[in-house]
């Protein structure tokens, strides 16, 4: 060693002996199926860096991925996670059923499939009057867009709030693959309540199968009649044919049956009862005499001879004076033989006029036609109620450019020309003559509370109408009703001519029952059929009244 002074020490460059020993030996023994022989070769720095560039590009995509899943779509996801987990189901509530005023199911409910019961409808008969439903829909992939059964017509429609309930919430729990785990009731569906109807099953059928028989036999285009409870009205039947069978509109087929529905011209889906407007004919002549008689046009023993006909002078042209026919003539007639008869001569003068009787003319004639509720709603609980419509001098001069003349008036008077009226409302109108002046509001409720109005007329009137009514059952146009042994019946006939020709027409019957105590008022209206016809409302009243007292005899006691 020598201080002061660092020896750079000498790198080793001889081999041991020991590995050359080891090479030489693996030399000599060279076996390639052992892999003796084989030099190790080490990994290219490049091949490093290939795996690292490919594991970072893995890297990212992952990282993308997850970005989307949690900050793209991280609350859509959630929510799907959640639902597929606890699913919400609807539990459909059962609707209330619809009965009768006895009791008697009308419409009430079956098991179906989709969770919500189905409704059956009585039928025939009562097809407008109940009306029909539209189930829950779903979409193409089976989910409901349309959860609720909802009311279309008839009853079902004006009260379906009454009738559909509150659907209800069911939480199902599935597992990842879809199998259910537990549910849950979350909501109770709650059950719509049962509605009382004013009808009397037996009734409705009595004059449904009464009219329809008629009809299809003669044939009528169609028909309509109402029973009505005069003091509280209270309606016992309101039919209206043809129909349709509510049971086909509501499951949705069979599609041909729909579909000659809607081709039908007898107009299937039409409510006539409630909605039908008929020229009315001679059906409002009580009421007219009534008013008439109230005013002082006329005294009830004031006469005309009816001749056929009554002449009135043209001031354009004395040569060519107006004449107005009578459909017969009648002889002399007062006030209650010119109802029974229904006296067109006699109607002529107390409505527009003739020789010393001044006459109603048209604006007082309307008044007593609106009184007895011919020209306003009835306030029924039903949809589409029609309003009744009498002409006045305006109405022409608007719709024509034409004045107002007498012989408007003398149309207008006898129930033509442009009057028209609902069955139901001249019902209402019937009930108010059989109960002396009240007019009551219809109603489909049983023991609704009562409404309406009174008449500002004279009893003493009302009553000359009454007899007049009576008198045309016992001799008049309605006589066909007066062998009915179980009743007396008050009536009142009226014929609407129709066409270009008048080769058609509408064939009323109006009355009520029992007469010494009026309880029920009744309408039917034949609707259309060929004038060389002679049968028509008279006779499907006569056949229901016979089917009633058969099935319900307390009715006329």
């Amino acid at each position: 060693m020598i201080f002061g002074r660092r020896v750079k020490k000498k790198r080793k460059y001889e081999l041991d002996p020991d590995e050359i020993f080891l090479d030489s030996s693996n030399l000599s023994g060279f076996d390639q199926s052992r892999l003796e022989g084989k030099f190790e070769k080490p990994i290219e720095p490049s091949t490093f860096t290939g795996i690292g560039f490919v594991a970072i590009l893995m890297f990212m995509a992952l990282m993308v991925q997850a970005a989307s899943l949690q900050i793209l779509q991280g609350s859509e996801y959630a929510e799907r996670s959640e639902r597929n987990r606890l699913r919400p189901q609807v539990l459909f509530a059962e609707r209330g059923a619809i009965v009768d005023r006895n009791g008697n199911a009308l419409v009430y409910n079956e098991e179906g499939h989709d969770g919500f019961v189905r409704r059956v409808y009585e039928y025939p008969g009562f097809s407008h009057l109940l009306g029909y439903v539209s189930y829950p829909k779903r979409d193409s992939s089976g989910n409901f867009y349309e959860t609720v059964i909802k009311g279309l017509n008839g009853v079902e429609q004006a009260m379906d709030d009454v009738l559909s309930g509150e659907n209800g919430t069911l939480l199902v729990e599935e597992n990842a693959h879809g199998a259910l785990q537990s549910s849950g009731t979350v909501k109770p569906a709650e059950k719509g309540e049962t509605v009382t109807l004013s009808i009397d099953a037996r009734a409705q059928r009595a004059f449904a199968s009464s009219i329809q028989e008629l009809a299809d036999r003669i044939p009528f285009l169609g028909g309509s009649a109402v029973l009505m409870d005069v003091n509280t009205g209270e309606v016992h039947a309101l039919v209206s044919y043809p129909e349709y069978d509510p049971n086909v509109l509501s499951s949705g087929g069979p599609s041909s049956v729909i579909a000659s529905y809607q081709t039908n011209p007898r107009r299937v889906y039409l409510d006539r009862a409630v909605s039908g407007l008929y020229t009315p004919g001679s059906i409002i002549k009580p009421m007219e005499v009534a008013g008439a008689l109230s005013d002082g046009v006329v005294t009830a023993d004031w006469s005309i001879v009816s001749t056929g006909s009554i002449s009135i002078p043209n001031p354009y042209d004395p040569s060519r004076p107006s004449i107005f026919k009578d459909w017969k003539a009648h002889g002399r007639v007062d006030a209650r033989r010119a109802v029974a008869v229904s006296s067109d001569v006699y109607f002529y003068a107390i409505g527009g006029g003739y020789r010393e009787v001044k006459g109603l003319g048209i604006e007082r004639l309307k008044y007593w036609y609106d009184a007895f509720g011919f020209t306003s709603p009835t306030g029924i609980e039903l949809s589409g109620e029609a309003t009744g419509f009498v002409p006045t001098p305006a109405w022409k001069e608007e719709r024509f450019g034409d004045p107002w003349r007498l012989g408007d008036t003398y149309n207008t008077a006898i129930g033509q020309y442009a009057m028209q009226i609902t069955p139901l409302a001249a019902a209402r109108g019937t009930a108010a003559v059989a109960n002396g002046g009240k007019l009551v509001k219809p109603t489909l409720v049983k023991d609704a509370p009562l409404q309406g109005q009174t008449i500002p007329i004279s009893q003493a009137a009302i009553r000359v109408a009454q007899e007049g009514m009576r008198m045309t059952t016992t001799e008049g146009t309605a006589i066909g009703l007066n062998d009915l042994s179980f009743v007396k019946v008050a009536a009142k006939t009226g014929t609407a001519q129709l066409g270009v020709n008048n080769e058609f027409y509408n064939s009323w019957a109006i009355g009520y029952f029992p007469y010494d105590k009026p309880k029920y008022a009744f309408v039917v209206v034949m609707e259309r059929g060929p004038s060389t016809n002679s049968i028509g409302g008279i006779s499907a009243t006569h056949t229901a009244l016979t089917r009633l007292y058969q099935t319900a005899p307390e009715y006329f006691e």
